[in-house]
């Protein structure tokens, strides 16, 4: 028995719209265009030409520097091209190490002093799984590119019991559907719907690895500083930067900005990126880290953009039925359950000030 009536009301609008306009005299649906960035940037919008940043392949390289992006299907692109590369073969970037570290993992923010690390594709393996259990025990997320990967193995699940399935994995396929291009929740729900006790197979690509990862799996899942190579790589690109013509690559704003530790990119699916003061004690903040985590509870994926979305979705609604109608209207396709429109509304007014 659902919660609240999100879904009857949507149905109304649309009746409503139905009727006022006859099908022969609808107008064609408006064409997306990429969004342009302004000639003349807002104290917060920048150009691509004020954003560069530095990269490596987490299995070594030359350092490159990565610019002209907006967001991260043209970050990769970028990157693609500066490694002579294509785009399809990266799997994810760490933020300071390159360690398959998902405490690191780049998702809508960098920040303005962070260097890339940048995994691609490695071995492929075959793994076949018997789903004694209901839950797998695995929490899906993507790159926003295309590429979805495991970013958490549960101790003690199903999945943990097979030692040649790790994190940083590319789902690949799943007995044999082909997964590239899609998201998260996807490749989460298709793996949910398997039948107990059923065997499937999985089509797994792991991360290219330096010779000092190559290992058994590590226990390890929280993060920490950049190790000395990287802190290295991070300080000569910077110097390098400094030396280049005698003039700095980035603006003033954004060199202002550089170091502060509060201060990131914004990294949008659509639409130009944004310069952001990061407010780690907002109150937004801390209803989207606990969204994420619903995600993963409800959904089997971990997506703190989406996890924003949703709280920008509800900040501003009076009441759970109309924070249901907005997620319905803008993020339809995941098909959210209530019991989870429900939580998020419940952390979304625990972590409201009580006198917004």
């Amino acid at each position: 028995m659902p919660l609240f009536k999100r879904s009857d009301t949507k149905k109304k609008s649309r009746r409503k719209s139905s009727d006022t306009t006859p099908p022969s005299t609808l107008p064609p649906p408006p064409q997306e265009k990429a969004p342009q960035v302004p000639q003349t940037a807002s104290q917060n919008a920048v150009t691509r030409q004020d954003l560069i940043f530095h990269a490596q392949l987490a299995h070594g390289s030359p350092t490159k520097k990565i610019k002209d992006f907006s967001n991260v299907k043209e970050m990769y692109a970028r990157i693609g091209e500066a490694f002579k590369m294509r785009a399809s073969e990266i799997l994810f970037c760490t933020l300071n190490t390159h360690k398959v570290d998902m405490a690191c993992l780049l998702g809508g923010q960098i920040g303005l002093d962070d260097f890339l690390f940048v995994h691609v594709k490695g071995i492929t393996k075959e793994v076949q799984i018997i789903k004694v259990d209901v839950a797998l025990g695995l929490t899906i997320t993507d790159n926003g590119a295309g590429s979805a990967f495991i970013k958490r193995i549960k101790e003690g699940s199903v999945v943990d019991d097979h030692p040649d399935i790790n994190v940083g994995d590319h789902v690949e396929e799943i007995d044999g559907k082909n997964m590239v291009g899609c998201r998260h929740y996807e490749v989460a729900k298709l793996l949910k719907e398997l039948p107990q006790h059923s065997e499937f197979s999985m089509k797994l690509v792991e991360p290219k690895k330096a010779f000092d990862a190559i290992g058994p799996r590590s226990v390890s899942r929280s993060g920490g500083q950049p190790k000395a190579s990287a802190t290295a790589a991070i300080a000569a690109a910077a110097a390098a930067d400094t030396q280049q013509n005698g003039e700095p690559v980035t603006s003033p704003e954004i060199d202002a900005a550089v170091g502060t530790g509060r201060t990131t990119l914004r990294l949008r699916s659509k639409g130009p990126a944004t310069v952001e003061k990061v407010e780690d004690s907002s109150w937004e903040v801390q209803a989207a880290q606990k969204a994420d985590e619903l995600l993963e509870s409800f959904m089997g994926i971990r997506d703190f953009e989406l996890a924003q979305t949703l709280i920008d979705l509800g900040k501003d609604k009076q009441n759970v039925d109309e924070f249901a109608c907005a997620v319905d209207e803008i993020l339809g396709d995941f098909e959210f359950p209530d019991e989870f429109l429900y939580d998020v509304w419940g952390a979304l007014t625990d972590a409201r000030p009580k006198s917004s």
